[in-house]
C-alpha cells in the first residue's frame, strides 16, 4: 500500500487491512515467490490477491481469516497460472546478468537451486510441496485449500518429491555413497 496516504479516490483502507498488510505482506511475497517459482511473479501474486482480500475485507473482518483467505486466493491463482500455454514475460536467467560483484553464500545457492527445481514443477505439484512444507499445513488442510481430495495432495506430493529427488544435484555422505537433499523446508526457508 502507500506509505502514509491511501490510494486515489479509495476514501481509505477499511478498519484493520492496512495493519494486515502490514504485518502479512512479507509472508505473502515469500509466499507467491514459492508458489510462481519466481520472485517478481510472486510480488505480483501477492498484490493480485491482497487487492481481492480487499474487495471480501468485510467479511473477513473481524471474525474472519484474511490470512488464510489471501493464501487460498494466492493459491488458486498460481495453480491457474501454471495451466495456461502462454505465461507472460520471461525475466532474463540471472547467468546471462553481468556479475554485480558481490559474492554469494552455499545458503544462497542452495536457495536459489531449490527454487530452479521446484520451477520445473508442474503448478500443483509445486503448490502442493509449498502448502505442506513451508506453510507447515495438514494434508487435509492442504486439501481444502486446494479443493482436492487428501489422496490427491498425497499422490502429487510423492509424485513432486521422487521428481526433486531424481533431478536434485547429489553429493557425497560420508561413507562415498550419494544422496540427495530431502530437507524442502531448509531450501526454500521459513515461513
Amino acid at each position: 500500500m502507500h506509505s502514509g496516504s491511501s490510494p486515489p479516490g479509495s476514501g481509505g483502507a477499511p478498519e484493520g487491512f492496512d495493519a494486515f498488510v502490514t504485518t502479512a505482506y512479507p509472508h505473502l511475497v515469500r509466499l507467491g515467490a514459492l508458489l510462481a517459482a519466481d520472485a517478481h511473479h510472486g510480488e505480483d501474486l501477492a498484490q493480485t490477491a491482497l487487492v481481492q482480500t480487499l474487495r471480501a475485507w468485510s467479511r473477513l473482518h473481524p471474525d474472519g481469516d484474511p490470512a488464510a483467505y489471501t493464501r487460498r486466493v494466492m493459491t488458486h491463482l498460481a495453480t491457474k497460472a501454471g495451466r495456461r500455454r502462454w505465461r507472460g514475460e520471461h525475466p532474463t536467467e540471472h547467468s546471462a546478468l553481468p556479475d554485480g560483484g558481490v559474492p554469494f553464500t552455499d545458503a544462497v545457492h542452495s536457495a536459489v537451486d531449490a527454487q530452479r527445481l521446484l520451477a520445473t514443477l508442474p503448478a500443483h505439484q509445486r503448490a502442493v510441496l509449498v502448502l505442506r512444507f513451508w506453510a507447515d499445513l495438514t494434508e487435509g488442510q492442504t486439501a481444502a485449500e486446494l479443493g482436492c481430495s487428501v489422496g490427491t495432495v498425497k499422490s502429487r506430493t510423492a509424485r513432486a518429491l521422487a521428481t526433486l529427488r531424481a533431478r536434485a544435484p547429489q553429493g557425497q555422505d560420508d561413507d562415498g555413497s550419494r544422496s540427495a537433499p530431502t530437507d524442502l523446508t531448509s531450501w526454500m526457508g521459513t515461513p
